[in-house]
């Protein structure tokens, strides 16, 4: 499994850092600060650290949310790649009772401890055949509480996954040796 994941990130990586893309302004501001190679080695934080990056922006509903945890999680100096696979959670075939769940929840939040909301998401309403009335209120509330809720339950389960399996994730980042300085010239 370790052996897949290192092959799949050594060819994304390379093909991030491509010639053909190099030479682009844009790209190169996008890619310089997820290219670092720290961000992409497994270790015990910063695997936590992209997979709460990851899980955060898959509960959100906004375009390109890999790209979105990727500068997150690269800013927290997380792993990129784990950010950008934990937004898979919410695919298209998961998102609609991903966000019927985040209504119904949000709903229930609002109205169990009383939050209150501003005024104009409170007035959107969308009518359902087969799920009733769902607010606009109750939706923001649902896919926020979500996404926090699973970014901070992403560092408890990094860490016991960590824990009883040690070699697949390390508790450090392996650190090259430094090569041998020649000595001082007399």
């Amino acid at each position: 499994m370790k052996r897949h994941y290192l092959r799949l990130v050594r060819r994304a990586f390379r093909a991030l850092r491509h010639p053909n893309l190099r030479h682009r302004g844009w790209w190169k501001w996008l890619s310089a600060p997820l290219l670092h190679r720290s961000f992409w080695v497994p270790c015990r934080d910063s695997v936590a650290t992209g997979l709460s990056a990851g899980l955060f922006f898959s509960m959100m509903p906004v375009p390109f949310q890999m790209v979105f945890a990727a500068l997150v999680a690269a800013r927290f100096r997380g792993n990129v790649p784990i950010a950008m696979g934990a937004c898979w959670l919410s695919n298209p075939l998961t998102q609609v009772p991903i966000w019927l769940f985040q209504f119904r929840m949000g709903d229930w939040l609002r109205h169990f401890l009383s939050i209150p909301m501003p005024e104009f998401l409170v007035r959107v309403d969308l009518e359902l055949a087969g799920a009733g009335s769902l607010n606009a209120a109750g939706f923001v509330l649902g896919f926020i509480t979500c996404g926090v809720v699973l970014a901070l339950a992403a560092f408890p389960l990094t860490h016991l996954f960590s824990l009883l399996m040690p070699h697949h994730l390390p508790r450090f980042r392996v650190r090259r040796k430094s090569r041998p300085q020649p000595p001082p010239a007399e």
